[in-house]
């Protein structure tokens, strides 16, 4: 392969949707050549999933609109060529693994692409092993892809794109449904797979700092259709530019801008591991985590939810859970974490009574729930479910969050002001008169969240609350959720994301195989480097640039982060 020329080519490319009255990209010059590896960021509708749709053919074949300028893939326009040229180009691996799966077993899976192009069957299956070993996956080939795990999965989808010797990998945010460390391994897998290929990698994602977990040549930043910055992450990381967007930038940059060290290209900021420092950087951190004793919060003392020796297992298998004890206290806003299949969301399913095959004790305000129904159960205990497609069950956006509160009898003229107060927190307001249909995964998973919120159960639990979500969207449902929280309110979250975890939970409980391993602060369980490696968890950037700087107590060190943080974003 030619690496350096170019595979992807816009020139002067504007898009507008036929239902829209502005165009969603505008003026769009941008070259992507073969061995790149590029990330794609930006807010929420600032344009990204329409860029990436026209890379990949769903634009102009599937969505259809007007176009200004040329966009060449492999040299030819793609107007000129089908789908399915393109697609044996460019291949995408989406957000929601499961929807692109069409095989009954990982092999037919991975083959799915040959078959439509009637390769032989030796051929086909000879492609598929070969496709399946790249991505370490061969040892999973008979089995069904939903049996598998979220980083199987994803190992899976890349396999399925790869038996077609594509040029081009797109990768729509790639972390999103993954644990901390299988989503340090899932960056390590892509860069594997495109050393080994030569071909470029697309990665659309939010989370930038875990995303340079690997070498990216370039970042492309993207606001109101437009592209407003395309070049190297140090240039990036040592500019405004991330701040200004909307974006987080990653925790230790922020931390160094705090201790008033001045983020330049040559310090190589792009990752933790690169970024170089002199003594007087170090001095400067070591004095600003100094300059403010850290205060830990007061502990809470009323128990609400009272959970004792809970085993439960599904139907003739290997108990899930396996003797939980756990105290959740009245107004308390905690986080439960752990790798996928730890049973983080079986114990969340049980609390709401979804599951019942259980034994132990559970206990709400001294009331058993056990003894509930799931309606009964709901008036207490709120649940939203990492994938809202499960929730959603009517057409119009507006009508899906009012549901509960109709079959609740409350008056017309109430819920219309309900439902479009939480919609403005939740930033759906102006998609209020919208079919669910139109939206994108990120957007679907703020509609069940403000479904919830507007029942105001005592108790809720959020399984990854903010996946997908921008960092402006991702901060408005959190400190909405934080308000909430003040009135008493005790919220649960499942969560892989770390920063999440430690920027509003007070208190972290950890799972492996269906027993907690620990139950502490945020802080403390993210410079824990035993209970990280038990867990799948993945060390805060903090914990490394407090031992980089030579802090004796790195968990000391992310709570002054932490506490600063939230009073200079307050």
């Amino acid at each position: 392969m030619d690496r350096g020329k170019p595979i992807i080519e816009f020139r002067d490319f504007s898009f507008q949707y036929n239902a829209q009255m502005e165009p969603t990209l505008y003026d769009i010059n941008l070259t992507i050549r073969k061995g790149e590896k590029v990330l794609i960021a930006g807010p929420s509708g600032c344009g990204k999933s329409t860029l990436v749709n026209c890379i990949n053919g769903l634009i102009p074949f599937s969505y259809k609109g007007e176009i200004k300028g040329s966009l060449k893939i492999n040299g030819m326009e793609s107007s000129s060529q089908s789908i399915s040229r393109i697609s044996n180009t460019v291949g995408t691996v989406l957000q929601d693994s499961d929807a692109q799966f069409i095989g009954m077993t990982v092999l037919e899976d991975i083959a799915f692409a040959l078959e439509n192009e009637c390769v032989a069957k030796e051929e086909m299956i000879e492609r598929a092993r070969k496709a399946a070993e790249i991505v370490d996956i061969s040892g999973h080939l008979g089995h069904p892809p939903t049996d598998l795990s979220g980083g199987q999965k994803q190992r899976t989808a890349i396999a399925g794109i790869l038996v077609d010797d594509v040029e081009v990998m797109l990768f729509d945010e790639p972390l999103a449904n993954l644990d901390p460390a299988t989503g340090k391994t899932a960056m390590e897998l892509i860069d594997g797979v495109a050393q080994k290929t030569g071909a470029s990698v697309l990665v659309v994602e939010h989370r930038i700092e875990d995303v340079l977990h690997i070498e990216m040549d370039r970042i492309i930043l993207m606001d109101n259709g437009r592209i407003v910055f395309d070049g190297t992450p140090d240039a990036l990381l040592s500019s405004r530019m991330l701040i200004e967007g909307g974006i987080r930038e990653p925790l230790y940059i922020t931390a160094l801008k705090y201790a008033g060290v001045e983020i330049t290209e040559d310090k190589q900021p792009h990752s933790i591991r690169s970024i170089e420092l002199t003594d007087e950087d170090r001095d400067r951190v070591r004095k600003w985590h100094e300059s403010t004793p850290t205060v830990k919060p007061e502990p809470r003392t009323e128990t609400i939810l009272d959970i004792k020796d809970l085993i439960f297992a599904y139907e003739d298998r290997e108990p899930t859970l396996k003797g939980v004890d756990l105290q959740v206290h009245r107004g308390e806003l905690m986080a439960i974490v752990g790798r996928n299949g730890a049973g983080k969301s079986t114990l969340a399913k049980t609390i709401c009574r979804f599951e019942k095959n259980c034994s132990g004790s559970m206990l709400i305000l001294g009331e058993d729930l056990t003894t509930l129904s799931i309606k009964e159960c709901a008036d207490r205990v709120g649940y939203v479910m990492q994938n809202p497609n499960q929730m959603i069950s009517k057409t119009m956006i507006f009508d899906e969050i009012s549901l509960g509160l109709k079959l609740r009898g409350m008056a017309e003229d109430a819920i219309k002001e309900k439902v479009e107060d939480i919609m403005k927190i939740c930033g759906l307001y102006e998609f209020r008169n919208w079919p669910i249909s139109a939206l994108s995964y990120g957007q679907k998973k703020r509609v069940t969240i403000a479904s919830i919120l507007a029942l105001d159960p005592e108790i809720i639990i959020l399984d990854e609350p903010t996946a997908g979500q921008d960092f402006r969207h991702y901060t408005d449902i959190m400190e909405f959720l934080k308000d909430i929280n003040r009135r008493g309110i005790t919220i649960i979250m499942i969560t892989h994301d770390m920063h999440l975890m430690l920027e509003y939970a007070e208190r972290a409980v950890v799972f492996t195989g269906g027993v907690i391993i620990a139950d502490r602060t945020s802080a403390e369980i993210l410079t824990s480097p035993d209970i990280i490696e038990m867990a799948s968890l993945k060390e805060t950037s903090l914990y490394h640039l407090a031992l980089m700087c030579g802090i004796d107590e790195p968990s000391e060190f992310v709570q002054h982060f932490i506490n600063y943080d939230r009073e200079v974003r307050s």
